[in-house]
């Protein structure tokens, strides 16, 4: 029975389970859908319970819809979510929580928007293996999330205004034998930097000497995606630009810092290289499977860019902790706002979250940071 329970937590990606245990039991990765599979499919949705066709909820400022709360063991599989709101930047004053096994911080807390990728508080269609945006504001995750006791996902309404309609379907498996144990849980944390703070304004180009020998081995000043402690592995980041300052924001190199490693055991060539792209994208936005752009704006005080990479062909594993960074422009040179969400799994408890920054500071906005293109503030 336990065997058969384990095959079908392998669907799409064996990684959600530690590699020992998958290579005790031999599993496959893949469903096979000529098996009876041995899980219930529960949905808890926003379905008018009347059976009326007022399939949706309301939710008042300050007010916290609850979306799930479902006893274990089982895996939240799918998330849609749409949303009906008057509210400017509604995407970024409502709040994603999700609480696993009844512990009292929360595994998930991320604005609405920036964990399905939005991190500019704006709709646009983007598709990849974990995350999609379709027919403009249907939000959709597949991460798989399971829980042994206990999941509850809420959703807060930060704003000012009554968000008028919030739809939403949500899939789990619900199984009838424990989860094995050394099972990862699943976690998303929201960080921004508005701005960066550059080490310098004087400049006029991203290879202006003083720039471009500036050396940065031990990454101290990096943008932060992730501190974690624990035991479990990267999965990856979604990551939302507005620029400062004129020229490519791209100039900085990913670094990954493994069990406290006083320099990075992986450590990158550039922004657009860790993203997977080249060449500034070319000016253009594109977005696969594992990674993408699909925002690709002007290089200029005002331009947007969205950017994401997942790393489901080789998860980063950390034992102890894990600091995942990126510069912000060589060596950290440029001051550009950075808004991220990090995804990963690991064991409980995990390290505290940083406080989630107030709605107002959330909202995008340029910041009066001197260099090119900014010796004002300026107005998109």
């Amino acid at each position: 029975m336990l065997r058969a329970c384990l095959k079908f937590l392998f669907p799409l990606f064996g990684w959600v389970l530690s590699q020992p245990l998958l290579a005790q039991t031999q599993l496959s990765p893949k469903i096979d859908v000529t098996q009876q599979q041995d899980y219930v499919l529960k949905r808890v949705s926003s379905s008018d319970p009347s059976g009326a066709n007022a399939d949706f909820r309301q939710v008042d400022p300050g007010g916290v819809l609850t979306l799930v709360d479902a006893n274990g063991p089982g895996m939240l599989t799918h998330i849609w979510i749409t949303v009906a709101s008057p509210e400017a930047y509604h995407l970024k004053k409502l709040v994603l929580r999700i609480y696993w096994d009844h512990e009292t911080t929360p595994s998930v807390e991320t604005p609405l928007g920036d964990f399905f990728g939005l991190g500019l508080g704006e709709y646009h269609r983007w598709e990849s293996e974990l995350l999609s945006v379709g027919s403009d504001k249907a939000l959709n995750s597949f991460f798989f999330m399971p829980f042994q006791k206990h999941a509850r996902i809420t959703v807060s309404n930060e704003g000012q205004q009554k968000v008028d309609a919030f739809y939403f379907n949500l899939d789990y498996r619900a199984y009838s034998e424990p989860l094995p144990r050394g099972t990862l849980y699943f976690h998303a944390q929201f960080r921004q930097a508005q701005p960066n703070n550059g080490w310098t304004s004087d400049w006029q180009n991203n290879g202006d000497p003083k720039v471009d020998r500036k050396t940065n081995l031990d990454g101290k000043e990096n943008y932060l995606w992730l501190d974690a402690t624990g035991r479990g592995h990267f999965v990856g980041v979604t990551m939302s630009v507005l620029q400062n300052q004129d020229g490519w924001w791209g100039e900085g190199d990913d670094m990954f810092f493994i069990d406290a490693e006083a320099r990075p055991s992986i450590a990158g060539t550039g922004s657009e290289d860790y993203f997977l792209g080249a060449w500034d994208f070319g000016g253009h936005p594109f977005f696969y499977r594992l990674y993408g752009a699909p925002v690709v704006g002007e290089e200029r005080a005002g331009g947007k860019s969205s950017v994401y990479r997942f790393h489901l062909d080789s998860p980063i594993p950390f034992t102890k902790s894990l600091r995942a960074t990126i510069e912000h422009g060589h060596a950290n040179h440029r001051s550009d706002n950075y808004y991220s969400v990090a995804y990963w799994y690991q064991t409980e408890p995990h390290a505290p979250f940083p406080v989630l920054p107030s709605v107002d500071q959330r909202i995008p906005r340029l910041q009066q940071v001197g260099g090119p293109g900014n010796p004002a503030v300026v107005h998109p």
